[in-house]
């Protein structure tokens, strides 16, 4: 598959074996969609569906796959949410007709800075999110076993309430994604050039220094983070709202 690495591909099937054990089909269905919807949205951005490794896989399905195996729909729902949110809001984000700025001190950076937002963006991240909670409403095993027996199905929240709770755990954790991204993420910088990067591993004219952020904290640790806050937020609310 063009779309993922060798490693990719096996890290991808081991998180839907996961999914698929802890949820079912429904949980599958849900996975798929987030990766579908942001492999096309990043080639239709790119002209390519990137090539996914398996650091990037178990960094946006990890957390749901985890949740799924603890058998939580609200946690994967969320996690998976803030995978999508994420994804949509970068690649739809590429095409604002303005630079974006960083979310924390709102200075303009450079497309694709982490950190760095913008209104298409947002109104993408957004919708990335409402996108998944519709889905995993109409897709949530309890909702089915409700309708197939017409009882009060436990800890089923009222789904507007459910709508809602996903679609925050999806703003959530991209919010969590750009606060990170602009404060804790490693930032590099090339003293010969000035260039800058956020892998410290980039060869250019000097090896690079970091300027802003944390060595131990990189893309991956940011998706992974914000995959973290939406499965809590779901998980939280579902509790909470039930």
């Amino acid at each position: 598959m063009s779309w993922l690495t060798r490693d990719g591909l096996a890290a991808s099937l081991a998180v839907g074996v996961a999914v698929s054990w802890g949820l079912g089909w429904p949980g599958l269905a849900l996975l798929a969609g987030f990766f579908l919807s942001g492999s096309l949205l990043t080639q239709w951005a790119n002209g390519t569906g990137g090539r996914r490794n398996a650091r990037q896989v178990l960094a946006n399905g990890g957390v749901a796959a985890a949740a799924a195996l603890a058998g939580s729909w609200p946690a994967a729902a969320g996690a998976i949410a803030a995978a999508a949110a994420d994804t949509w809001a970068t690649e739809i984000g590429s095409f604002s007709p303005v630079p974006p700025r960083l979310v924390t001190t709102w200075e303009r950076v450079t497309r694709g800075a982490s950190g760095g937002i913008t209104a298409l963006g947002t109104a993408g991240g957004v919708a990335g999110a409402v996108a998944i909670a519709a889905l995993a409403f109409v897709l949530d095993p309890r909702r089915i076993l409700n309708d197939s027996l017409t009882v009060v199905a436990p800890g089923l929240a009222h789904p507007g309430t459910a709508l809602v709770l996903v679609t925050l755990a999806g703003i959530a954790g991209t919010l969590a994604d750009s606060l990170l991204g602009a404060t804790l993420q490693g930032l590099y910088e090339c003293p010969g050039c000035g260039a800058r990067s956020e892998r410290r591993d980039t060869m250019c004219h000097a090896p690079v220094r970091l300027i802003r952020g944390r060595r131990w904290l990189d893309n991956d640790g940011v998706n992974l983070t914000a995959t973290l806050v939406g499965a809590a937020v779901g998980a939280l609310g579902a509790r909470f709202s039930s």
